[in-house]
């Protein structure tokens, strides 16, 4: 196998690194881990053919820190990066630099990062190529009282998004127009401090929605493919714990499906979108589907995706960054069964979900047919205070949902963990939830029904 770059640096850590460092040693490409201070003795820095400290703990001072990550480029004679997700991976600063240093961004070309970065520009950018988005304002607003025309125009209630923001941040519910003032103030704020950059607009808030997205895959010779649709409704403030795929929806029909992929192509190949990535949809209790943004990277939950189709999106961004041809069309996809995964955070919830650090005294990961797991964690493994919670992800397939929600109850009644806290009794509890497992809407509160409100009502 001729290996289609010699060194991949992989500008990540947890579960992810080593995901990318298994697929990367699988197509013959030799890996360097990044690693802080804190994370030292981490899974990844024993897997990778060579590992570098970029820094302290604070992700500011280490992972974040991009003339370290490009040290360790020419330190090591790294001719790719990988990001992963989260941190540098939508950061078209970052990718701009490794262009113009000559070294490989395992990802979309910068000014594409950069266009779905922006949220305003992302909904022109999906509207134009005949996606429908959220009634709201066409820009930013210019003030509150800017701001209060078009909520009022739209209806209540609203939300206020900043336009750099992402991975659920810089974003306020509005209810009612008493709330307004407050919440532009608190939303202008955050924009400013947080993503530098106090661009607001105004988008309907949809009160009992799904959240689903697609994943797509493009090459640099206009071809893309989707890999079905993933429903990742099950959310605790905009972060999502359960994803699987397909959408158990009544609403999510064949032609709705059809709807939501090949818009997803179309705009896809409209904007000229190279990698993996993936379009993220509110469908709300009607089954109308709207846009809300684009990730121009892997999203914590492919293994979702690969579960059902056998496809390993890593090696797919590693071959189509490498300037390779899709290997596949449309036809040749074929999505079986059904994936669930489980989001393993270090994480109590019968402390408002307090974050839990500390040594792993004892570990037992599940197994069995048709069960997957992506850690890093093992017994020892010091779990630091700077980073995502996300221990583990459990993934099952099954040959429908019902086989796949019983998978996953075992799966998840096998795994222990001593030392820190997690969340997995939580989703033992969600899989016993009537509404989980009916996987419909239900308007009505009592019900207690799967939408991503379930968990703020607290019906579980």
């Amino acid at each position: 196998m001729t290996a289609v770059f010699d060194t991949v640096l992989v500008c990540n850590r947890g579960e992810v690194a080593v995901r990318i460092v298994r697929s990367c040693r699988e197509l013959g490409v030799r890996t360097v881990a990044v690693y802080s201070t804190a994370d030292r003795d981490s899974l990844v820095v024993r897997l990778a053919d060579e590992a570098v400290c970029i820094g302290p703990g604070p992700v500011g001072r280490s992972y974040l820190n991009i003339p370290a990550m490009l040290y360790a480029c020419a330190k090591t004679g790294a001719d790719a990066v990988h990001p992963g997700y989260g941190l540098l991976s939508e950061d078209a600063v970052f990718a701009g630099s490794c262009e113009a240093a000559g070294i490989t961004f395992i990802g979309p070309p910068a000014h594409l990062i950069a266009l779905m970065g922006d949220k305003i520009a992302a909904r022109v950018a999906a509207r134009d190529a005949g996606l429908p988005v959220l009634p709201g304002s066409d820009g930013s607003v210019s003030d509150v009282d800017d701001a209060a025309r078009i909520a009022a125009d739209v209806g209540y209630p609203v939300v206020l998004k900043a336009a750099a923001g992402g991975g659920g941040r810089g974003i306020t519910l509005v209810r009612e127009p008493g709330e307004l003032a407050e919440a532009y103030a608190s939303t202008l704020a955050a924009a400013r401090t947080t993503f530098h950059d106090d661009r607001v607009y105004v988008e309907k808030y949809l009160t009992a929605a799904r959240h689903i997205e697609v994943q797509v895959l493009g090459d640099a010779y206009g071809n893309v493919i989707h890999l079905g649709e993933r429903d990742c409704s099950v959310q605790r403030r905009r972060q999502k714990l359960v994803e699987e795929s397909p959408s158990p929806s009544p609403s999510m029909t064949d032609d709705l499906r059809e709807t939501l992929c090949g818009g997803a192509v179309t705009a896809a190949k409209s904007m000229g979108f190279v990698s993996a990535g993936t379009f993220e949809f509110l469908v709300d209790a009607d089954g109308s589907p709207y846009f809300i943004e684009m990730n121009t990277r892997m999203q914590v939950e492919h293994p979702v995706t690969e579960q059902r189709t056998g496809v390993d999106i890593v090696e797919c961004m590693v071959r189509l960054a490498a300037g390779e041809r899709l290997a596949m069309t449309q036809a040749d996809v074929r999505l079986a069964g059904h994936a669930i995964e489980a989001r393993i955070n270090a994480e109590d919830p019968a402390r408002d979900w307090a974050g839990s650090c500390g040594r792993i005294t004892e570990l037992l990961m599940p197994g069995g047919f048709g069960v997957r797991v992506d850690t890093h964690a093992f017994v020892g493994y010091e779990v630091p205070p700077y980073y995502d919670p996300l221990l583990a992800k459990i993934v099952v397939t099954g040959h429908d949902r019902d086989s796949a929600v019983r998978r996953l109850d075992r799966a998840l009644a096998e795994f222990h963990c001593a030392g820190v806290s997690t969340n997995a009794g939580f989703h033992r509890a969600l899989l016993r939830h009537p509404g989980f497992r009916a996987g419909d809407y239900g308007l009505d509160v009592a019900q207690a029904v799967l939408d991503t409100g379930l968990l703020e009502r607290g019906d579980t």
